[in-house]
């Protein structure tokens, strides 16, 4: 091979090294997108056709989360609690630690199955590690009996 033929060849591989790169980088940035919240998250819900009504989703009854408790509400990546009675707190579902879905609602403790990371139900704060970050906020409303995500 000449040495044009081989640097035409080293030309050509770089070139779609690029290209791949540059369309992965595009592909990150789409995923990493968010809704239309200007936050840049995912966790963002849109309210179903037909939906009515103020505010978003209903996704619970207020007799549906425990005194104590709650439920985590895994299509909608939200946990809902009630800390105290009639006081009804979400968070995001995902551990702040490396982004598994929180699983059980307990004793006022959100808890993580993967690295057994704990979360304050009222606060979403860290009570246990291995995460040192709380769970973000979501925004509820509650109408009547029913709770719907903001």
């Amino acid at each position: 091979m000449s040495a044009t033929q081989e640097h035409r060849s080293l030309l050509g591989r770089r070139t779609v090294v690029a290209a791949v790169g540059a369309a992965g980088a595009a592909a990150a940035l789409t995923a990493c997108g968010g809704g239309s919240d200007g936050s840049g998250g995912s966790d963002t819900v849109e309210q179903p056709a037909g939906g009515g009504g103020k505010g978003g989703e209903v996704i619970a009854a207020t007799s549906d989360i425990p005194e104590g408790g709650g439920v985590v509400f895994a299509a909608q990546k939200v946990v809902v609690t009630q800390p105290q009675p009639g006081e009804f707190k979400a968070f995001s579902s995902t551990c702040t630690h490396q982004g598994c879905a929180v699983k059980d609602v307990s004793g006022g403790t959100i808890t993580c199955p993967c690295h057994n990371s704990t979360f304050d139900a009222a606060t979403g704060s860290p009570t246990g590690g291995p995460a040192t970050r709380p769970l973000p906020a979501r925004e509820i409303t509650v109408e009547g009996d029913s709770i719907r995500l903001a």
